[in-house]
């Protein structure tokens, strides 16, 4: 009866299951993730990945925690679900990849944020993104990153020549906000980058306006997946409990769905458009609430202190931040000679407060406030960040925001025809 009524739904929605367009070539993907840190959505999106990786060549997985506890072993313990469910899902398609394979393409890479500099060290998942990069091979590497660009950052700078081999997708917004130093390394050292910004068109895969009830996120569990197979069963068990949010999926989506190279275009992972001018603003003084910054942006600001002999990049004060998600705390850097710094990037609209501390001797308490408002980029500025012809984000169009989700819509007028889609997955799996 259950399989009966997924036919009749996936019927009456069958021109919406049209718009999917075929990809010209089996895409080569690297995924950087922050998978079992502070934000499972990277679980239920890795699902996703596992169940539909007969779509991609999957060159590497790789574990980029800006923030949190998210490890390599994560991604592994996911790959040991996919290789039980494995059989059922070679009934219906046999291009599957070997879980030995993709175990052997798993690297961890740097936990935690990258110094005011935008980089640090190698690790064994930059390094990875470097050798998938250079192999010889007529389509580009398409780097997925889902979490921190502290790997890929790193890997920029250490093999500066990947940038014309590599094109990136990155789910920017709250993820700008922990790699935002690394943001800033890549945006003013590699302006000809080939890179995806979407800051909030991804939240349309988790908006429930205007979508069927079986397909509402607190609903699509019990009527499509109900604990089928090992993947299944682990979907539900996190602090989500089966609550579909899955904001890093578009990224994969974008590749599932026509030619990638064409960012304009629609598509079930969004539809973008080019900024040349990534804003960027600078205070050398503590703001007021008659300062405002644009949502996304990255804020700078700089303080002076006293000169101390410590190492020029080091994390020695911190700007507490107090916003609707609480309070949250950030590094600031020692510049050298007394001059202090630290980067910030907000991901919605808001008042801000901050203090800034630090346990130098003679390093006087500061305290600011400013004033985000909902225009990405905004305003050109001299500071801003100056981009090359390759660079795209969320459509500014009023009519495509969700919400204060700017450019969603191109997301969510998708996201029914994706589920029912990955229903009949999950139905392999019963």
């Amino acid at each position: 009866m259950r399989k009966l009524i997924l036919i009749f739904l996936l019927c009456i929605y069958s021109t919406a299951l049209i718009a999917q367009q075929p990809v010209p070539v089996k895409p080569r993907i690297l995924v950087s993730t922050d998978i079992g840190g502070t934000d499972p959505d990277d679980n239920q999106s890795m699902a996703h990945l596992l169940m539909y990786s007969d779509r991609f060549n999957l060159e590497g997985l790789v574990s980029s925690p800006s923030y949190g506890e998210g490890s390599k072993a994560e991604i592994l313990r996911l790959i040991d679900l996919y290789d039980k469910d494995l059989p059922k899902l070679k009934k219906h398609v046999k291009d599957f990849p070997a879980p030995d394979a993709l175990r052997a393409v798993c690297k961890q890479g740097r936990h935690g944020a990258a110094p005011y500099v935008g980089y640090a060290t190698a690790t064994e998942g930059s390094n990875w993104i470097i050798q998938c990069a250079r192999k010889e091979s007529s389509q580009p590497l398409w780097v997925l990153v889902w979490g921190g660009l502290e790997d890929l950052a790193q890997a920029l700078h250490d093999a500066p020549e990947i940038q014309k081999k590599i094109k990136v997708y990155w789910i920017g917004g709250p993820n700008k906000k922990w790699s935002v130093n690394s943001y800033a390394y890549i945006a003013e050292h590699f302006p000809g980058l080939w890179f995806i910004e979407a800051n909030a068109s991804y939240y349309g895969f988790f908006s429930n306006n205007g979508v069927p009830d079986s397909l509402h996120t607190k609903h699509y569990y019990d009527r499509y997946i109900r604990e089928a197979g090992y993947l299944g069963k682990d979907f539900k068990n996190n602090r989500y409990k089966g609550v579909v949010k899955m904001g890093d999926t578009p990224s994969l989506l974008y590749m599932m769905d026509g030619d990638p190279n064409n960012p304009l275009r629609e598509n079930w992972g969004g539809s973008f458009e080019t900024f040349t001018s990534s804003p960027r603003v600078v205070y050398n003084r503590n703001t007021t609430l008659a300062d405002t910054v644009p949502v996304y942006s990255v804020l700078e600001l700089h303080v002076k202190g006293p000169k101390v002999k410590i190492r020029s990049d080091s994390a020695c004060f911190t700007m507490t931040v107090k916003a609707k998600i609480g309070e949250q705390k950030w590094d600031g850097f020692y510049l050298g000679d007394g001059n202090y710094a630290i980067r910030y990037a907000p991901k919605q609209t808001e008042t801000l407060t901050y203090t800034i501390t630090s346990g130098l001797p003679g390093f006087q308490a500061q305290h600011g406030q400013f004033v985000v408002d909902n225009r990405w980029p905004g305003k050109p500025r001299s500071t801003n960040y100056k981009l090359g012809p390759n660079w795209y984000t969320d459509r500014k169009d009023p009519a495509l925001f969700d919400g204060i989700w700017q450019g969603a819509q191109t997301v969510l007028k998708w996201r029914n025809a994706v589920l029912f889609d990955w229903a009949k997955r999950w139905a392999w799996l019963q």
